[in-house]
Formats: structure tokens, sequence, C-alpha cells
């Protein structure tokens, strides 16, 4: 009989194993497409000039979409076609079921999450072709419909992260949460650059906008993995990403401009636009978040209690080192005098002390979305 039930629960374990992994990785990898997409579109715009709807960067955008979006759709599909064949869902293929249209579907919450958002991306894909033919080339990132994009885009890597969230008992389910994290950390400060209409007499609003979400989303990483390596496997991550967009950005816009026989401006800062967005000093402060954590365990502190003080510590010299970043690496470009430095660096520590509370505790949540294991909780 032993025997028999330990059989069972291999078998049982290994397939949801095989079946989770090929669908989750489709939905990584579109969203990859776009990242790819945005990162080459950004750069087409600093180093060419303003595009039409039809080019090859906004082609990766909604096709990374457009992956996405199938992927989740033949999920929802395949687990309401289950669901009504009386055969029981695992909840390690994308999270808890829940039903949609009544119980017209069954979807796994993660696919339903990253579907919804690859759906309002194409939505919003239309109406910036209108926005295109009404006003012809687009010269700005800030458009009506970009934001509606960027935001659809975030919405489907929150999916993304939950999906993998919800095999967190695999490797696989670990590393693609980080990695989905990662994704969403590279793109986050394209959404911060929203906050340029902010006046910044006083302080970078940019800056802190992307302190917050650096912040945010490393203490994430380490309240779902909840052991040492969450915060500086992130960053990790993202620094490999930046380090590949620093030269793939830049020769993309210069090759696809030769392609299709435009010139390239005249005055080209030679900087990539999106990768020197992140903070360079991401990996070194994600080390220091670990060096708070190990202290609060060995001295049983409340890790929720020791996340938010990292985070603080971590904001604070985020916001301060993104100025000089954007100093060093820009030719021409002024250091902001001392006193606009502090106040950056404050503003970026107290919005840091809200990233560490409630990355934390959004970790808890990403851990909640998968079966727990006897004794297991996810506490703060």
């Amino acid at each position: 009989m032993d025997l028999t039930a330990s059989g069972v629960r291999t078998t049982a374990v290994a397939k949801p194993a095989r079946t989770g992994l090929l669908p989750a990785n489709v939905v990584l990898g579109g969203s990859l497409l776009s990242l790819v997409g945005l990162t080459w579109d950004i750069q087409w715009h600093s180093d060419v000039g303003p595009d039409t709807f039809f080019t090859l960067p906004h082609l990766f955008l909604y096709a990374g979409s457009a992956v996405v979006g199938l992927a989740s759709l033949a999920v929802v599909l395949l687990t309401t076609a289950a669901r009504r064949a009386g055969r029981e869902v695992d909840p390690r293929i994308g999270g808890r079921v829940v039903n949609v249209f009544g119980k017209t579907f069954a979807a796994p919450l993660g696919y339903l999450v990253s579907g919804v958002g690859a759906a309002t991306f194409l939505l919003y894909g239309l109406w910036d072709q209108w926005w295109h033919g009404l006003y012809g080339f687009d010269a700005v990132i800030d458009s009506p419909p970009h934001i509606g994009l960027l935001l659809s885009i975030t919405v489907s890597l929150i999916g993304t992260t939950a999906v993998f969230a919800a095999a967190r008992e695999h490797r696989w389910g670990r590393l693609g949460t980080l990695a989905s994290l990662t994704v969403l950390l590279t793109f986050g400060p394209v959404l911060a650059l929203g906050l340029q209409q902010v006046p910044d007499d006083y302080a970078d609003a940019v800056a802190i906008g992307c302190s917050m979400m650096a912040v945010l989303l490393v203490t994430v990483g380490a309240g779902f993995l909840r052991r040492p390596g969450g915060a500086v496997g992130t960053a990790a991550m993202v620094a490999a990403v930046q380090a590949v967009f620093w030269w793939f950005s830049p020769w993309a816009a210069q090759a696809y401009a030769d392609l299709v026989g435009l010139p390239m401006r005249d005055a080209i800062s030679g900087v990539p636009e999106m990768p020197s967005l992140t903070p360079m000093a991401l990996l070194p402060v994600a080390a220091l978040m670990e060096l708070a954590y190990l202290a609060g365990r060995r001295r049983g502190w409340s890790a929720g209690r020791v996340s938010v003080v990292a985070g603080g510590i971590a904001g604070l010299l985020i916001g301060l080192s993104l100025p000089v970043q954007r100093f060093l690496l820009y030719t021409g470009a002024h250091l902001p005098p001392a006193w606009y430095l502090a106040t950056t660096a404050v503003f970026s520590g107290l919005l840091g002390l809200l990233g560490g509370f409630a990355g934390w505790r959004f970790g808890g949540m990403l851990c909640l979305l998968a079966p727990a294991k006897k004794g297991e909780t996810a506490d703060a």
C-alpha cells in the first residue's frame, strides 16, 4: 500500500512539472520579446527620430503581447475543458482556478491576469494606430495610447510572475519568478518617465520613481524566496539584462536605420537610453539588503520590519546614485547641487520604506499562489 501511494504521488508531481513548464516559458518568452521591442523602440526615437506605427520594433512589441495572450488563452481553454470533464485542476499550473463570466470559463489566476494584460495591450494598440493615423509620426513616449500600452505590459508581467510563483516548489518556478521580476524591474523605469511632468524644482521625480520600483521589486524577490539570494538574484539578473541591452539597443537602431535607408541624428549621445535608466548601483545595494536580512535572522528580528528598514536604506542609496549616474554617463550633463541630491535621496528613502514594507508582503502573497507545504506559512 505504501509503495503504491508513493508511486502515485511521484507521478502526480512530475506530470504538472512538465506540463506547467511549457506554457509558463512561452508567456515569459513573449514578455521578453516585448521588452526587446521596447528598448529598441526607445533607442530608435533617440538615435533616429519619430516613427510610424508599422516598424520592426513595434512588431516585436505587439508580437510579444500576442504570444502572451495566445498562450494564456490556450491554458484557460484547456483548464475549462478539464473542469467540465470532472478532472482535478492542479493549482501549480498558473495558480488557483477562478471562474470567469459565471462559470463559463475556468482560468488559473496567473494566466487570467497575463491574458487580460495582453488583450488590453492589443486594444490600446488599435488606439495607437488610430493616433498615428490622426497625428502622423510619434515623437514622445508619454502619449495617451502609449501610457495604456505600458500599463498593459505591466499587468501582463504581473500575471507572468504569478504563473511561475504558483510552481515555486519546482526550481524552474522559483527561477522563473525571479526572471519575471527582472523583466518587470527592467521595464519599470520606463513607467517612471511619466513623472517627467511632475515639477522637479526641489527633487528628481524620475529618480525617486525608479528607486521606489527597484526597491519594491527586489524586496518582492526576497520576500518570495524567503531565504538568502532573493534580492541579489533578482538584481544580478537585472544587471545581466542591462549589459545585454547596453550593446543591443544602439546596434539594433543603427542596423534598422541602415536597412530602411534612414540617417542617424547628427548629435547622438552614444548612451543606450533604456538600459541607462536602470540603477547601476542596484546589485551592491541588493547585497547590503541581503546582509540586513541575514543579520535580522541571526538576531531573531521580524523579517517584515527588517525589510522596511532595508528598503529605506536601499531607496536612499539608489535615489542618491541615479542623478550621479546620469552625470557620469552623459557628456555635458551637470551634477545637481548637494541640497538637490539630498532631497532626492530623502524622498527616495521614504518611499523605499514603503517599498520594503509592501515588497515583502507582495512576496508572501506570491507564496500563497502555490499549494502550501506542511508546516509552511507566508507570515512576515
